[in-house]
């Protein structure tokens, strides 16, 4: 019976530290990801949205993107749609935070108004597309725990699980390509019921400043529902002054003004 007994506690010992290893090589790779882009300071990207339906039905918006760079705590962004014209002036402000819940607005034209966007709406869809609101906030370490999974040829995967209980998703599994500044190639999102709702693809990169990869393509794919929408980047400009001015309730407003 001793033996028995001595036998569990090992195996159980065992398993402890390599839950720990999974655990501490996880949070190693999200570190060195976010190490890798630090520095691009601000910049401003001109992007494409294509929205498929599950019928195969098309529509286009036309946007504009301005990121800015904080170490401190989370990047700033702001989202502006340019077409067609009944979202024209529409825009949304995000503050990532790398502690507790992020702050995000949208401004509505229509009624010439910015709304704070509730910790619990930002599982809702993004403009009617498969991104979320949450999906716009930057990736911070502090903002999920982590396991690593597998590493091949290169693609290190990982699984994170949000912090937030307000998430939308139990969990995602994060594909790093590490021969490539750890740049992300594929993200798997699961549900609160822990099954598959969509998977997000990175393509058409290009390395910016020898150092900071964007890629010109990302393609959401819901598999619950059979939607798709794709994103086309395109002018990525990192010679831009931002500052926190250009990220206030302000600012939307003169968008759409």
């Amino acid at each position: 019976m001793k033996k028995i007994i001595v036998i569990a506690l090992v195996l159980g010992n065992m398993s402890m530290l390599t839950a720990q290893n999974q655990e501490k090589k996880g949070i190693e790779i999200a570190k060195a990801a976010n190490l890798a882009d630090q520095g691009f300071g601000s910049l401003e990207v001109n992007l494409k949205m294509i929205l498929k339906n599950k019928n195969g039905q098309v529509s286009e918006r036309q946007m504009t993107n301005k990121v800015l760079e904080l170490i401190e705590d989370g990047d700033k962004s702001l989202v502006a749609f340019n077409t067609p014209k009944d979202v024209k002036g529409t825009a949304t402000l995000t503050f990532t935070h790398k502690i507790g819940s992020d702050d995000q607005w949208l401004y509505l034209p229509s009624i010439k108004r910015v709304k704070r966007i509730s910790s619990s709406n930002k599982s809702g869809p993004f403009m009617g597309s498969e991104f979320a609101f949450e999906d716009l906030s930057s990736d911070e370490v502090e903002k999920y725990t982590y396991k690593f999974i597998e590493e091949n040829d290169g693609l290190l995967k990982v699984e994170q699980d949000p912090v937030d209980p307000k998430s939308g998703y139990a969990r995602r599994l994060v594909t790093y390509n590490k021969n490539k500044g750890y740049r992300l190639e594929t993200i798997e999102f699961y549900d609160r019921k822990n099954a598959l709702l969509k998977t997000l693809i990175y393509s058409d990169y290009r390395q910016y400043k020898s150092k900071h990869w964007r890629p010109g393509r990302m393609t959401m794919t819901n598999h619950q529902n059979n939607k798709e929408t794709t994103l086309f980047f395109s002018d990525y400009n990192f010679g831009l002054e931002l500052s926190d001015e250009d990220f206030t309730e302000n600012a939307l407003k003169r968008i759409g003004n």
